[in-house]
């Protein structure tokens, strides 16, 4: 008769006692069986997770490499954006300077809409400037726009009651410094514009009172006008050399009647006296010619 078992028999090493195991050989079937399954199984889970491992890995590089691209569309939309601010603001700063009115509507909507209107548009605009360059403006030659966008003449005819630099202040005695001249005459006498330019500025700034400031274009001009009784202009208004812009006045933080007048320069403050026409004798004299 065929066993239908296995005998095993283990030993004590150290006592001798000997003890007999009968296993059935279906159970060293379906352990053995068992054992090959979990090995499988085993096997195709490794596999399982070394596949997703290695996917995973891939999707991280990916992720990592559009995000790169996406930071660097992001840094190209940025320096798109700068440039076009830089040409939308070169233009206007030309545009007043050679006194080319712009369309500023169809300028923002190109701006906000796509490049190649913006591109049209500034191309337009430098057009006008080189037609403008090479020979007259309205019939005014160029050399002749330069001179009159130069402050040179007097704001007022008056009395120079305090010069550019330092001085003490009238309210609290303390040394402060003066960024212009302050020139004293009949209340209500007209201010004119020293230079051709373009108004930047026509309202209420606190110690100034009524102020208007005007840009004069190209050569980094702009003037100042504070204290006045009322001003005739408005923000983006042209205006020519010895036009009436307001009225003298005392409006703001001020100890009496006169016109604040500040000329700046590439946007730094500099003396007004050296640009008035007849300043020795004026100066002297403390009388606006």
């Amino acid at each position: 008769m065929v066993p239908n078992r296995f005998l095993v028999i283990i030993a004590h090493p150290l006592h001798g006692r000997i003890k007999r195991l009968h296993v059935p050989h279906s159970a060293l079937y379906v352990g053995s069986g068992l054992a090959v399954l979990a090995m499988i199984v085993a096997i195709g889970l490794g596999a399982s997770y070394y596949k997703q491992t290695k996917a995973a890995e891939h999707l991280a590089a990916q992720n990592v490499a559009l995000q790169g691209e996406y930071d660097n569309l992001l840094l190209t939309i940025e320096e798109r954006d700068r440039q076009l601010e830089s040409l939308s603001s070169l233009a206007q700063q030309v545009s007043i300077a050679y006194g080319i009115r712009r369309d500023e509507e169809g300028a923002e909507i190109a701006l906000g809409s796509d490049l190649e209107p913006v591109y049209h548009a500034s191309l337009s605009q430098f057009e006008q400037l080189r037609t403008t360059l090479a020979g007259t403006d309205m019939g005014v030659p160029t050399s002749t726009m330069l001179v009159n966008r130069t402050p040179s003449i007097w704001p007022v005819k008056g009395r120079i009651t305090s010069s550019f630099g330092s001085r003490e202040d009238p309210f609290n005695g303390t040394g402060v410094f003066h960024p212009g001249l302050d020139i004293s005459s009949t209340y209500g006498t007209p201010v004119v514009a020293t230079a051709d330019g373009f108004v930047v500025f026509a309202e209420w700034e606190g110690g100034l009172g009524h102020c208007v400031k005007i840009l004069h274009g190209r050569n980094g001009f702009r003037t100042v006008y504070g204290h006045l009784k009322e001003y005739f202009v408005r923000e983006g208004q042209r205006v020519r050399r010895g036009e009436v812009i307001g009225l003298l006045g005392n409006s703001g933080r001020t100890t009496g009647k006169h016109v604040h007048y500040e000329v700046h320069y590439n946007g730094l403050k500099v003396n007004p006296y050296k640009y008035l026409r007849n300043r020795e004798r004026t100066y002297e004299m403390s009388l606006a010619d």
